[in-house]
Parts: C-alpha cells; sequence; structure tokens
C-alpha cells in the first residue's frame, strides 16, 4: 500500500527515505538513481528512517546489472564511494564492483 502511494508521489517531494524505500524494491531506477546520486553527492551518509548511510546500502546493493545499463550513474557512485572511508565490507566490496572512472 505505501509503495502504491509513493509511486504517485511527484519525484520533487520525495524524501530521502521515499527514495530508499523505492530504490530498495527496484521501482523507477532510471529515474530515482540520478535522484539519489543528488543527495548523496552532498551527503553521501544521507539516511532514511533506517541508519545512517541507508540511501547508500540501497543504491550500492542494487543488482550490478543496473550499473551496465546506466555506466555514468556507476561511475559517479563509485567517485563518491572512492571518498568515503570506514565503510563496510560487504559494501566496499560491492563499490568496487561498479564502473571505473
Amino acid at each position: 500500500m505505501l509503495l502504491d502511494a509513493l509511486r504517485r508521489r511527484p519525484i520533487g517531494e520525495l524524501t530521502v527515505e521515499d527514495m530508499r524505500l523505492l530504490i530498495s524494491q527496484d521501482i523507477g531506477l532510471p529515474y530515482l538513481l540520478s535522484l539519489a546520486l543528488e543527495v548523496l553527492r552532498d551527503n553521501p551518509m544521507a539516511e532514511g528512517h533506517m541508519y545512517e548511510g541507508d540511501l547508500l546500502s540501497a543504491v550500492l546493493t542494487r543488482n550490478p546489472a543496473v550499473w551496465t545499463e546506466f555506466p555514468e550513474l556507476g561511475r559517479e557512485l563509485r567517485a563518491i564511494v572512492s571518498k568515503l572511508t570506514g565503510l563496510p565490507p560487504n559494501a566496499q566490496q560491492r563499490a568496487e564492483r561498479l564502473p571505473a572512472q
């Protein structure tokens, strides 16, 4: 029910939590990934309602095929992640699989 309501919400009104939920369900990725990267550029550890960095985690845990489809977004995400230290090992491994600069 919540996801249906979020799908109808104008994209400009989505919160970090809304993006996290939709991205984690692979909904609207062509639009939401670029919007999420705008947020992550300014605050890589932006959080919804789960924990610090939950938006980054949602983006990083998408199927690797997404980054084949959107390599420029993958490169941008890799650049954002490359500036971070102390990522959990799983997140670091996923980041290393992103397209190279």
